[in-house]
């Protein structure tokens, strides 16, 4: 016979019932927390690749994230943000390298560009996968570790696993599925890429004008041979055996299409020395340093002088060039011709002019390093033919010390007597247009930028004698024209304005109407 349980015993199994329970759930918790610790540390850890995708090496990786999206990150001038999708998953990549075997094969290779857009979908579509393989494994395992580590059950351990790749295969699912391919035409900008929409513009249209640019090119450089044979026959001005050729350039902002035409210009005015205002970077960055190595095709003297888009590492990149100069508050004699210059004391890629660069020492605005350069050419003791700024607002306190300042940065060809003091000679100042057309600036508008640069005649005196001034098209054109300016005797030391003491200019135009 069953003898009924009594009240205490009831209790008993009551609470030991609950107490079953209790453990069961802090052990199905207990296992939740570990799968999602082992899910984010395996992420952490293990979830990146490397691929290569045309010339770059980007590192992709995924991270834990509330609202998702992809950052694509461009060291050192920062990074772009893409709401790609949602969370919880966010795919980071990183720009790591450029090859630069890989980058100069694709370059030489006729179709070599066309090649590497085609095959970039298929390197990141396997790079993903890669990735999305990678980080479930190493969750997986992560977990399962980590829950053998702490319940020493081969149960709960599975459990731990199996729940490890649900978590990891729901949140790669879902990010799949709320993907929004639109998204990439509406990036948010990080860092000095803030300014990417107001530098570059456009990017479809500027793609289509640099296109057309480059189809111009050939046509172009082969005006600029035509511009020297029909200048030879004005009757202007006719340079003695001394006289010293110069080519003024400036701001070419990493224009590729700028060297052909200058080396297309030395050569065919038996260009003796070039001179460069500053500004030939954009952002000053290491991958940029790469363009500077075409100074040494010129195969001539190169004088340089850094601009506000150009750091320290640009400055370096120039130095290291076989035939070029870099001058910062110093003096040299190059072709005969004694030359000082300073770079400009800002470092400024993000347009924000109340910056200064870390080499400033003191001379924190353009006129305080004019000033610097002024006690520097005055403490010389010897003649100075021409002085080299970045910036116009420089040269004022240089009025007086030199017959030559040579500037740039404005991006507008400018010709002006600077007022001297009281019983010094006049000093003329010669602002430089941008001989890059302005980088890809020069596509924002209508009428692209041209690009500027100018041939100066010094005689045997190193007295400037005559200039040119050569406007090549604009990006997407291939016009080339030519003003020539013959200087008369010096003018008096009170001479000021444009153009005082030149013969009208010669305008000449050998390429004919523009191609558009």
């Amino acid at each position: 016979m069953r003898v009924p349980a009594s009240g205490g015993e009831v209790g008993g199994a009551v609470k030991r019932h609950a107490a079953h329970w209790a453990r069961r759930g802090l052990t199905v918790l207990a296992v939740i927390v570990v799968a999602f610790a082992g899910v984010t540390g395996g992420t952490l850890l293990a979830g990146r690749v490397t691929a290569d995708v045309g010339p770059l090496t980007v590192r992709f990786q995924l991270s834990p994230s509330t609202d998702g999206g992809s950052q694509i990150s461009v060291p050192p001038l920062g990074s772009l943000f893409l709401d790609t999708h949602s969370g919880p998953a966010r795919l980071t990549a990183s720009l790591d390298a450029l090859d630069q075997q890989r980058a100069q094969a694709l370059i030489g290779a006729p179709d070599g560009l066309a090649a590497a857009g085609a095959s970039a979908p298929d390197d990141i579509r396997d790079a993903l996968i890669r990735l999305g393989l990678r980080t479930v494994a190493a969750s997986v395992l992560g977990t399962m570790l980590l829950a053998a580590l702490t319940f020493r059950s081969t149960r709960r351990t599975a459990w731990a696993g199996t729940l490890a790749l649900a978590i990891t295969g729901g949140a790669l699912g879902a990010a799949a599925l709320t993907v929004r391919p639109g998204a990439i035409a509406e990036p948010r900008y990080e860092g000095l890429l803030v300014n990417a929409p107001t530098l570059i513009g456009d990017a479809r249209r500027i793609s289509d004008d640099y296109t057309r640019y480059a189809d111009q090119l050939q046509r172009l450089v082969g005006n600029v041979g035509k511009l020297y044979s029909t200048m030879s026959d004005l009757p202007v001005y006719e340079a003695s055996p001394d006289t010293t050729r110069v080519l003024h350039v400036s701001d070419l902002h990493l224009n590729p299409a700028a060297w052909p035409v200058i080396r297309t210009v030395v050569e065919q005015f038996d260009i003796d020395l070039v001179i460069d205002t500053g500004d030939i970077t954009d952002w000053g960055s290491e991958p940029e340093t790469a363009y500077v190595s075409m100074i040494r095709q010129l195969k001539v003297p190169y004088v340089y002088v850094r601009g506000n888009h150009d750091s320290a590492r640009t400055a370096a990149a120039v130095a290291g060039q076989p035939n070029a100069v870099v001058l910062d508050d110093t003096i040299t004699d190059v072709a005969g011709i004694c030359i000082a210059g300073i770079g400009d004391p800002r470092f400024t890629p993000d347009k924000q002019e109340s910056d200064a660069g870390p080499w400033a020492e003191g001379a924190t605005s353009p006129a305080a390093a004019g000033q610097r350069l002024a006690d520097t050419v005055r403490a010389a003791g010897s003649a100075v033919d021409i002085a080299l700024v970045h910036d116009p607002a420089s040269a004022e306190p240089l009025a007086g010390t030199v017959p030559l300042v040579l500037a740039g940065h404005t991006h507008q060809r400018d010709v002006r007597m600077l007022p001297a003091p009281e019983g010094e000679p006049a000093t003329r100042l010669a602002v430089q247009g941008s001989s890059g057309g302005a980088g890809l600036r020069g596509l924002e508008h209508e009428e692209p930028t041209p690009l500027a640069m100018s041939v100066l005649y010094f005689g045997p005196d190193h007295r400037l004698e005559a200039y040119d001034d050569i406007r090549v098209g604009g990006t997407g054109l291939a016009q080339v024209s030519l003003d020539r300016r013959v200087l008369d005797a010096a003018p008096p030391p009170e001479a000021a304005g444009a153009g005082a003491g030149d013969v009208p200019a010669q305008p000449v135009s050998p390429a004919g109407p523009p191609h558009r």
